[in-house]
């Protein structure tokens, strides 16, 4: 699970209703039924404009995504593995990789294997695999487009959830001490609309777009590795050139986890 999203999530609605109380405002202000309404529903309903059908049933995967954690092939779980095919390749050549294919769960990676081993050229498995990251990445864009006006829309339905709470509030003056209440009343759905808007969906579209570029620069580190078994290089260089996408204390762990230096040619 991601405790990030999760934890930010609790600190957010903490640093409201904390506030509040410094403030001596009552949080029960805040179970205000009709303005909850307004501000959920109607953000809702605005995003069904928006966005056509099929991408909005994405959103229970696009929620699962903001509260897991990491995928589950990593850059540095990478280099090993490359490192194991270039050994493979140069000892009993490119064919022998085919065995490898079974054992392969990521689908982006197994293609590029393949077309490697079906002697492709590396301007095309290149082609093919960027095309790949482009395609995942105008879905991923799509997807965190959805937050994204979700946290436009809402502010915006605070403030007509307000004027709504203000036209029933001075539709009534000759109960002058009640006049206050109901003012302060109307303006709870500008608050959820901003709370909303800028604490949960803009953040949630930011996670989603986070995400995304992490999986490219994956996805990125396995053509590199795919080519570089195309041409021959040897699992030292191999492994260096991989090592150098690794932030410096992933590459303290992995060298650690190879004892003191990784793989040597052979």
């Amino acid at each position: 699970m991601d405790k990030a999203s999760l934890i930010g999530i609790i600190l957010g609605f903490s640093g409201l209703l904390v506030g509040m109380i410094f403030k001596h405002v009552s949080p029960v202000v805040l179970l205000n039924p009709a303005a909850f309404f307004i501000i959920m529903v109607g953000t809702a309903g605005a995003v069904s404009i928006a966005f056509p059908g099929h991408e909005l049933k994405k959103l229970p995967k696009l929620l699962k995504i903001i509260f897991t954690s990491k995928g589950s092939i990593q850059v540095i779980d990478l280099v090993p593995t490359f490192v194991n095919w270039a050994n493979i390749a140069r000892k009993e050549g490119l064919l022998a990789l085919e065995a490898q294919l079974n054992e392969v769960d990521d689908p982006f990676l197994k293609n590029g294997l393949s077309l490697a081993i079906d002697g492709q050229s590396p301007e095309f498995i290149r082609d093919v695999m960027d095309e790949e990251i482009e395609a995942m990445e105008e879905r991923h864009l799509a997807g965190a487009g959805i937050f994204t006006q979700a946290g436009t829309y809402a502010p915006t339905l605070g403030v007509l959830g307000a004027v709504v709470g203000l036209i029933a509030a001075l539709g009534n003056m000759a109960d002058i001490d009640a006049l206050g209440a109901a003012i302060a009343a109307a303006f709870v759905a500008t608050l959820f609309g901003i709370f909303f808007g800028y604490v949960i969906y803009h953040p949630f579209a930011n996670k989603l777009k986070r995400k995304s570029k992490e999986e490219a620069h994956v996805k990125r580190v396995m053509i590199e590795g795919v080519l570089s078994v195309l041409d021959g290089q040897s699992p030292t260089m191999l492994e260096q050139k991989l090592v150098s996408y690794l932030p410096h204390h992933e590459r303290e762990k992995y060298f650690a986890s190879q004892g003191q230096g990784g793989t040597n040619d052979e």
